[in-house]
């Protein structure tokens, strides 16, 4: 299997594990308190918008030919460590 390839898997599965908290969080805020939903909602839009641009980057690997693949990769990891730090962020948020 490629190297862009195993990033896709890579990418697709962590995606997944944000999808799940997000999911995760709207439950929380359905049985949470007036404010404590305002918030939550707040974060869970937050998280939403953050897979979505995760699945934007997944998109541009996806279509990138191999060779395009090799001088996009590092625009692509850095854009991604950004996503997590930010969802580990927002993440944190909820545990208070």
């Amino acid at each position: 299997m490629s190297d862009k390839a195993l990033y896709q898997q890579k990418i697709q599965a962590q995606l997944d594990e944000w999808k799940a908290e997000v999911d995760k969080l709207k439950a929380k805020a359905s049985g949470a308190s007036a404010d404590a939903q305002l918030h939550l909602d707040r974060q869970v839009k937050n998280l939403e918008s953050i897979v979505a641009a995760g699945q934007a980057k997944l998109a541009e690997v996806t279509n990138a030919s191999e060779e395009a693949w090799d001088s996009l990769k590092g625009g692509v990891e850095s854009a991604w460590e950004s996503l997590q730090s930010t969802v580990k962020e927002a993440a944190g948020k909820f545990k208070k």
